[in-house]
């Protein structure tokens, strides 16, 4: 083994995928810092983050992606810097 992380690919489309079609070689997927350069810390209450962790689970994303598209579509009209 190589020690590097083998991530899991999309769904195949295959009518029966073999359990390598699910594996994705030779893909190295970007750290999330190279995604990502800035963390953003916000106070909010108990109650606001159940909320939001309760809407991210019923979308099925993360609260980060959930929180990454809500301000992407409210700012989407912005100027960047």
């Amino acid at each position: 083994m190589s020690g590097g992380r083998i991530g899991f690919g999309a769904r195949p489309v295959e009518p029966e995928p073999t359990p390598d079609a699910w594996v994705r070689r030779g893909e190295a997927s970007p750290a999330k810092a190279e995604i990502y350069t800035a963390r953003l810390t916000v106070d909010i209450t108990p109650e606001l983050r159940g909320r939001i962790k309760i809407a991210a689970f019923r979308r099925g994303v993360t609260m980060a992606v959930l929180l990454r598209e809500l301000l992407e579509a409210r700012f989407a009209g912005e100027e960047r810097p």
